[in-house]
């Protein structure tokens, strides 16, 4: 065991987009920090004006577009001169026990790739958000009780170790919303570094709480059209191309079907999320944006 490190040895970064709302949530205990840059992806919301505002001390680097998540913390990642990075969703809610407890964990266990706590949603039950490698196999059993090795972690809150990820790589931007942890993950677990789940730390999770914006239902289409689309990204690389061609179709066929049901019966993000998916799975493998 070597001594853990210290705050100044991370470097905390938020990718935002539209997440003016999630800014008072995260400056209470960001706004102390040395380390804490904000990426924001060309939010039409006031993002980076209110993070600047609100944090002084961070960091603020403005996208003149949307890169997606993996892209923006790409940037940011290669910027970071700490140890550690820090990557945090906008719509986590840090204390400074939270950031205090992963780095008891780094310093516990120096060599680890990634170090994740548990993430509690907005009602205090705890999100399980980590397991094996799904193209191996299924993970079953109850929820972890101490520190563990584990194959994914959610990207929403990642205790990075930067000298071991810069050998791996960061994100894979042909992923610009969803599965880009996880094939990050997938990667390190490959390369036989050690992803740790650390229970006993613990903060909470307002899922899909992150991006509000002018245009909500918007916002809901996008959702589903970038899931859809890196589903698939992520089975053609990870599994096979013919396999990605076969989910596909077959996820293509049930997204026909569910139309119906959800037009007699019609709630406006659902049917957007699901025009969404249509549209990201029609358009693939043309467009990746």
């Amino acid at each position: 065991m070597t001594s853990a490190p210290r705050i100044e040895d991370v470097t905390v970064i938020v990718v935002t987009y539209n997440s003016a709302h999630c800014i008072a949530g995260l400056a209470p205990v960001l706004a102390k920090l040395p380390h804490v840059t904000i990426i924001d992806n060309a939010s039409n919301d006031g993002t980076a004006d209110a993070a600047a505002q609100a944090m002084p001390n961070a960091t603020i680097l403005r996208n003149t577009e949307n890169l997606g998540f993996g892209a923006a913390n790409n940037r940011a990642l290669l910027q970071a001169t700490t140890p550690y990075a820090l990557l945090l969703n906008p719509d986590c809610l840090p204390t400074p026990d939270f950031l205090e407890g992963l780095l008891s964990v780094a310093g516990e266990y120096p060599e680890a790739a990634i170090i994740a706590p548990h993430l509690i949603r907005r009602g205090g039950e705890v999100e399980v958000s980590y397991r094996w490698p799904g193209t191996l196999w299924r993970s079953h059993g109850p929820a972890a009780e101490g520190v563990c090795c584990v194959g994914f972690v959610c990207g929403a809150v990642m205790l990075m170790n930067m000298q071991v990820m810069r050998q791996i790589g960061f994100f894979d931007e042909d992923f610009f919303l969803y599965y880009e942890d996880e094939d990050l993950c997938h990667r390190v677990f490959a390369s036989r570094k050690a992803i740790l789940l650390a229970p006993q730390v613990t903060v909470t999770h307002l899922s899909r709480g992150s991006v509000r914006g002018n245009s909500p239902l918007r916002a809901e289409f996008y959702r589903g059209y970038h899931h859809a689309q890196s589903k698939l990204i992520f089975t053609g690389k990870h599994v096979s191309k013919m396999q990605a061609t076969r989910l596909r179709r077959k996820t293509l066929l049930l997204a026909f079907a569910a139309l119906l049901p959800r037009a007699i019966v019609p709630v406006p993000r659902y049917m957007a999320r699901l025009l969404g998916r249509i549209c990201g799975l029609y358009e693939f493998p043309h467009s990746k944006k």
